[in-house]
């Protein structure tokens, strides 16, 4: 495995959300949310992750947004392109308009729908690696996927992809984080992908979160990064006792319903809108955000 610099990949890394406007992306609100990230300390930023609901989105948009974030933090923070699509043949274009982008590491996530064999998740993630140098992340989420990846098969990747540097690990399983850091070292950039095991998952050695509450209160989970890689692991269990309703809040409905409608709420959004099969949250949905959001003192 490569080595990287020690504050590369470390912290916090918000899956930004895509703000729509009559049905077309708003790429001037999106930047104005970059900005709005890199004022309030977050680490480092994700284009096109889950939050930012790409597969409603068009190949050209999901590499515009890449290409505006580039442009947008002028290397103030880290770009993770997340170019993952089910289909091989959009993901090679997504990962190569990336790479000659100025994204600085890539985010793809294991093909979903197709249920690979483990064989050929292998063969996937080193057919992508040849393609590009930037250093590369799995994302695995199957929850959304149905498709789960084995020790074993990071092993065999980070033998033929020597930029393969870390994962995205958004199962509820401390387990695994524990076998992946023995087998890989400390320096294997294990990202936490379920707000409410930031904390713990961290405590045990992953290197940072791609939280979505991120794009409601980016200070506090940078903060919980920070104090939590500092060793301070009484502010880091204060902060996430105080995120904790937030994080579960994240799963009312389908990420990021419940994330827009308070994005809006809160006024960091000027539109609470998505694209179809996505819908605005319902009434009882709002009403039950809203309590939410006062306990946590946000309204």
């Amino acid at each position: 495995m490569i080595t990287l610099d020690p504050r590369f990949l470390i912290g916090s890394y918000p899956p930004i959300v895509t703000p729509f406007r009559d049905g077309r992306v708003d790429f001037a609100a999106y930047a104005k949310l970059i900005e709005f990230q890199i004022d309030n300390g977050t680490h480092g930023i994700v284009v096109n992750g889950t939050t930012s609901e790409p597969s409603t989105l068009t190949v050209e948009e999901r590499n515009q947004l890449v290409k505006l974030a580039v442009e947008v933090t002028k290397r103030r923070v880290p770009v993770v392109a997340a170019t993952g699509s089910q289909s091989h043949a959009e993901t090679v274009t997504l990962t190569e308009f990336a790479t000659q982008a100025g994204a600085d590491a890539l985010l793809i996530v294991t093909p979903y729908y197709i249920r690979p064999p483990q064989r050929g998740l292998v063969e996937y993630y080193v057919d992508l690696g040849q393609r590009t140098d930037l250093p590369l992340m799995i994302y695995h989420i199957p929850g959304r996927t149905a498709v789960s990846v084995e020790l074993a098969t990071l092993e065999q990747i980070a033998e033929r992809v020597p930029h393969f540097v870390g994962i995205k690990h958004a199962v509820n399983d401390l387990g695994f984080v524990t076998h992946m850091l023995a087998r890989f070292g400390p320096e294997f950039r294990v990202f936490v992908g379920l707000e409410e095991f930031t904390f713990p998952m961290m405590a045990v050695g992953a290197q940072g979160t791609m939280n979505a509450v991120a794009n409601l209160v980016p200070d506090k989970i940078a903060t919980l990064c920070n104090v939590t890689l500092a060793g301070n692991l009484e502010a880091a269990r204060t902060l996430h006792y105080e995120l904790f309703e937030l994080n579960q809040a994240v799963f009312f409905d389908t990420n990021p319903i419940p994330m827009k409608y308070m994005m809006k709420r809160l006024g960091i959004l000027q539109r609470n809108e998505h694209r179809l099969p996505m819908v605005p949250a319902t009434p009882e949905l709002e009403k039950r955000l809203d309590g939410v959001l006062r306990r946590t003192g946000l309204i």
